[in-house]
Parts: C-alpha cells; sequence; structure tokens
C-alpha cells in the first residue's frame, strides 16, 4: 500500500520547493521555455495528486457505496476548484470574470465533452445503457435554474451596470445556491438515496477489512488535496502572465482551471462507462456540475463583498446561447432512463462548437 503512494513524495516536495523558492522558480516568466517548463511542472504535479484522490475517494466509494462515494469526490474535486479559483481572482485584476468563465467551462466540458465521450464509448460497448432516471431528473431541477440565475440573468438585471448584480441580488443568490443544494444533498443522502442508485444496484455491505482501511484512504485523501490547494496560488502566477503576454483569451484560463480540476472525475466517469456502470458516471458528471455551481458562486460573491471586488457573472450572447443549448440538449438526453452512440456525438459536436467559440467569435 505504501508504494502506490509514491506521488506524495514529488507532490510535496515541489510545494516546498515554490513556497521556499517562489521568488526564483516564478521570476523568469519572460522567458517563454521557462514558463511553460514551470506551468507544465505544475500541472503535471497537480494532476497527479488529483488522481490519487480519485483513486482513494473509489476506495472510500467501495466502503460508503453509492451516491456517498461519488458526493465525497465530488465535494473533494469542488474544494479543490474554489480554491484555484479564489488564488488565481485574487492574484489578477479589480473586476474579475474567472469564475463565470470556469463554471461555464465546467459546464460545457462536463455535459458535453465529457457527457458525450461517455455516452459514445458506452453506447458503442453496449449499445444501450441504462441508470435512474429519477436520479437525473433531480440534478437538473437544480441545475437549470442555479445555471441561468447565476450567469445570463445578470445580463438583465437593472440595479447594477453591466452583467454584474448588486449586493441584495448577490446575498440573495448566496442563500439561495447554498440553500438548494442543502436540500438536495438531503434527498441525495437521506430521504430519497434510491434515486441515484442503478436499476439492479444494491447498497454494499463493508467488509471488515475495508472498514479498518476507511482511516487510511481518509486521510490519504485529505493528504493529496492539501498541496493541491497550496499549489494553485502558484500555477496562478504564469497562467495568469501568459494570457495576458500571449494575448490568448481570458476564457483560456477558465477552461484551463476547469480542465485540470475536472480531470480526475471524467477518469472515473469514463472508466464506469466502460464498466456498465452508467449511474455512477451520471452521479460524477451531473454530481459535479450541480456542487461547481451551488458552491463557487457562493463562495467568489462572498470574496467580492469581502474583497470589494467587482465579480462579473453574466455571459456574453454567444456564450449564454451555448448555455441554454446544452441545458436544453441535457434534458432531452436524460428524459428517457437509456444512452445510446446518437446522444454522445450530438454532445461531442457541441463541445467542439465550445472550443471553437473560445478563439474565434
Amino acid at each position: 500500500m505504501l508504494t502506490r503512494e509514491w506521488p506524495l513524495l514529488p507532490v510535496y516536495a515541489t510545494t516546498v520547493l515554490f513556497f521556499v523558492f517562489d521568488a526564483p522558480l516564478l521570476g523568469g516568466l519572460d522567458n517563454p521555455l521557462w514558463i511553460t517548463f514551470v506551468l507544465g511542472w505544475l500541472f503535471g504535479v497537480m494532476l497527479a495528486a488529483a488522481f490519487a484522490v480519485v483513486r482513494h475517494s473509489d476506495c472510500l466509494a467501495e466502503i460508503f457505496g453509492e451516491p456517498y462515494g461519488t458526493l465525497i469526490l465530488t465535494l473533494a474535486i469542488t474544494v479543490i476548484e474554489v480554491m484555484m479559483i479564489a488564488a488565481v481572482m485574487l492574484a489578477g485584476p479589480q473586476e474579475s470574470t474567472l469564475a463565470r468563465d470556469t463554471m461555464f467551462a465546467v459546464v460545457m466540458i462536463v455535459f458535453n465533452g465529457m457527457a458525450g465521450l461517455t455516452l459514445l464509448v458506452g453506447g458503442l460497448r453496449y449499445h444501450e445503457q441504462t441508470y435512474n432516471l429519477q436520479g437525473a431528473n433531480a440534478f437538473l431541477a437544480v441545475i437549470v435554474p442555479l445555471a441561468v440565475l447565476g450567469l445570463v440573468l445578470p445580463n438583465f438585471t437593472e440595479s447594477s451596470p453591466g452583467p454584474t448584480l448588486s449586493t441584495l441580488h448577490e446575498v440573495f443568490l448566496i442563500f439561495m445556491s447554498i440553500g438548494l443544494y442543502g436540500v438536495f444533498l438531503a434527498i441525495q443522502t437521506l430521504r430519497h438515496r434510491h434515486y441515484f442508485l442503478g436499476p439492479d444496484e444494491q447498497e454494499p455491505v463493508p467488509h471488515p477489512a475495508e472498514i479498518l482501511a476507511l482511516p487510511w484512504h481518509g486521510a490519504l485523501l485529505i493528504a493529496y488535496i492539501v498541496p493541491i490547494v497550496l499549489l494553485s496560488k502558484q500555477i496562478a502566477v504564469p497562467i495568469d502572465y501568459g494570457v495576458r503576454v500571449f494575448g490568448a483569451p481570458e476564457a483560456v484560463i477558465g477552461f484551463l482551471v476547469a480542465a485540470l480540476v475536472l480531470s480526475p472525475e471524467s477518469l472515473a466517469a469514463l472508466r464506469a462507462a466502460l464498466a456498465n456502470q452508467m449511474q455512477r458516471s451520471i452521479n460524477l458528471l451531473l454530481g459535479s456540475v450541480l456542487a461547481s455551481i451551488s458552491l463557487t458562486i457562493p463562495a467568489v460573491l462572498v470574496i467580492g463583498l469581502v474583497t470589494d471586488r467587482t465579480i462579473i457573472l453574466g455571459l456574453a450572447p454567444v456564450d449564454a446561447i451555448l448555455l441554454v443549448l446544452t441545458l436544453a440538449l441535457s434534458t432531452l438526453t436524460f428524459a428517457s432512463g437509456r444512452t445510446n452512440v446518437l446522444l454522445g456525438a450530438v454532445h461531442l459536436l457541441l463541445f467542439l462548437s465550445y472550443l471553437m467559440l473560445i478563439f474565434e467569435r
């Protein structure tokens, strides 16, 4: 078991190096080769730690069963996402669009990119895969209003200039997001837990040896999350510098943050689909979008209120159209309890449209 935890050594060595020698390591970013090396180094180390988080979350999932297993992974990844957004946002300008861009990227990557790929490979392998329709509808019932209220409505409010919200609107959205997510968690873990189990899935009975291993996996899960959170501030420097110097679209930052954070969940969802566990894939994918929106919005709005920063949430018209189209398509995709190749192909094509529109409007 100890030999499998080899990533701890490079992960914590990198963390110590960047905190002790941050000035020389992050000082020569005007050199294209050096900034590429530093960004690749940090990205690779954080990715290794993120995949270790998935491994231990999978072990906890086998002990607790669904939906607790995917919920642990989703909440762990969302904590990482919020910390990365906060680090990059505090290092950037007074007006921030990072949270908006990251949440939009999460929706596009998960609903179109990863859901499309998962449905495609699952359909190619098994023709049709089944899942619990009530669980998928419960996810969408909370995701759709929060996504529209948080990312589209700010463009149309009149109490504050531009695609922003007034203080009253921000406070209301904070409490609404947390309240809705709290109600959903109660449904998912207590009152209607069976909504999030597959048609033939039974609640597991943990083996005594698995119960004894519970503290081990829990401690290592936290041990891998901590350096990711600590390195978030370090990787924010080359990302922000590279976007400014090379003139890349600001949406690229949100896409990179979302891609890094979502990589563990994406891999876990793809593996579940290949193992004909579509319910676990849906719990992971839709759960990550829900947690991202309902927890990131309150976090960044609180940071904005405390630090007196302007948080821009409203999407540009092109992005708003893509968001509404994605949400509408997803309600059709997850409306029958069965998946196939066609649904995956449509979502993947929409994801390619999103990538194209990042660089060319």
